[in-house]
């Protein structure tokens, strides 16, 4: 089964300093969640990263598992190039109910990193191999990416912006799951709004679609 997890205002440790864990880190800077290095050493690039406050660095080399009853994390990737060590925690994260992957032991882990095709931070497309070859993953991506981009447009963006405002607000003004749902149907199928979009009248198209909403029978 593929999920997408709901990080947001979640604590992440990742173990590790290199370039790996540089990797990791980047893939989860846009979940808005807390982010804990913990190594005896980081390369430039997450020392950089620190120092805007967009992660924590705690220095030290890890030779246990005493920092999860400490920081009590909701993930917990390690990148270590000790496979021991990095057994070890994954282990000792099971057995407290906490989610963990390890880049070296993919098979033991309990979710798979896919290669990730981003389309601003709106739309993801997850490329799995199911751990087998991330090399494949890597190049399938690649591939896809350059069909996706001619298909995938900067108004399905927009519409998607759209489709956000609406739902938050057919909360307030709709009673029910099923009315709302056709009514942002009927708000994404709308040729006015498909037209102001690609006229680039954008805050038009999201009048229209709250119009849309409020009059909503």
């Amino acid at each position: 089964m593929i999920v997408d997890l709901n990080l947001q205002n979640k604590k992440i440790v990742i173990v590790g300093g290199g370039n790996e864990a540089q990797k990791r880190i980047n893939s989860t800077l846009k979940q808005e969640c807390k982010i804990i290095i913990i190594a005896d050493s980081v390369n430039s690039e997450i020392s950089k990263l620190a120092k805007t406050k967009k992660i924590k660095i705690i220095k030290q080399k890890i030779t246990d598992t005493k920092f999860i009853a400490k920081l009590k994390p909701n993930l917990i990737i390690t990148t270590t190039n000790d496979k021991k060590v990095n057994q070890k925690i994954i282990n000792a994260a099971k057995k407290k109910g906490i989610i963990v992957y390890s880049s070296d032991s993919p098979e033991d882990s309990d979710f798979s990193n896919p290669a990730i095709i981003d389309f601003e931070n709106m739309i993801q497309i997850a490329i799995f191999t199911r751990g087998r070859s991330p090399a494949m993953s890597k190049k399938i991506k690649e591939k896809s990416e350059k069909v996706l981009k001619k298909i995938i447009t900067k108004e399905d963006i927009i519409q998607i912006k759209i489709q956000k405002i609406a739902r938050e607000l057919a909360k307030d003004v709709i009673s029910t799951q099923k009315r709302r749902r056709e009514c942002l149907r009927s708000i994404m199928n709308d040729n006015e709004i498909d037209q102001l979009i690609k006229d680039g009248q954008v805050k038009k198209a999201e009048k229209r679609a709250i119009t849309i909403l409020r009059n909503w029978k």
